[in-house]
C-alpha cells in the first residue's frame, strides 16, 4: 500500500496551533470530516475511543491517531504538523508535533493494518521524521512521503 495513494496535498496541514490532545483530536476530526464528507463528531468519537485504549503516540514526537469509521468509503490519511509540540501521552513521554491520522472503513481489516504498518515504518526509518519536520509546506511533505513510498518499495 503506497502512502501517496492514501494522502493528498489537500490533506496535509502544517504549523497548526493546539493546546491539548483533546483539542488536537477535535481539530483533526473537523478537518478530516470536511475532506471525507462525514460528521466531525463521528470521527472524534472514533479517535477518542481508540486513544482510551492506549496512546497512539509512537515516540520521537510522532503519533498515528487512527480508527475505523462507519460510513467511510475508503482508507484515508491526513498529515498534521504542530507549531509547538503537545503532550500526547506517547510511549516515550516526549511531546508530539507530527501526526498522521488514519481512518478506515469498518470492513477494511487488512487494508487498515497494512496502512498502519506502512505509516509506522516512517518512524523507524532514520531521518524521515526530521525531513517531515523540516518541510514547511504541504507539497514538500507530500514529496517526502512519495519518495519514502518509492524507496521503501524498492
Amino acid at each position: 500500500m503506497d502512502l501517496s495513494s492514501l494522502i493528498s496535498e489537500d490533506a496535509i496541514f502544517t504549523g497548526l496551533r493546539v493546546a491539548s490532545k483533546k483539542k488536537l483530536l477535535k481539530e483533526l476530526s473537523e478537518r478530516a470530516g470536511e475532506l471525507v464528507g462525514l460528521k466531525a463528531q463521528l470521527i472524534f468519537d472514533t479517535l477518542l475511543e481508540r486513544e482510551r485504549l492506549g496512546s497512539t503516540g509512537l515516540g520521537h514526537g510522532f503519533a498515528i491517531p487512527h480508527g475505523k469509521v462507519p460510513e467511510l468509503e475508503r482508507v484515508f490519511a491526513m498529515v498534521v504538523t504542530l507549531d509547538e509540540p503537545i503532550d500526547f501521552e506517547a510511549v516515550d513521554d516526549a511531546p508530539v508535533d507530527l501526526f498522521i491520522l488514519l481512518l478506515a472503513p469498518e470492513a477494511a481489516g487488512a487494508d487498515h493494518l497494512k496502512a498502519l504498518a506502512r505509516i509506522s515504518r516512517i518512524a523507524r526509518t532514520p531521518g524521515t521524521l526530521d525531513k517531515l519536520r523540516a518541510a514547511h509546506s504541504a507539497s514538500a511533505i507530500y514529496a517526502i512521503l512519495s519518495d519514502f513510498s518509492e524507496s521503501d518499495a524498492a
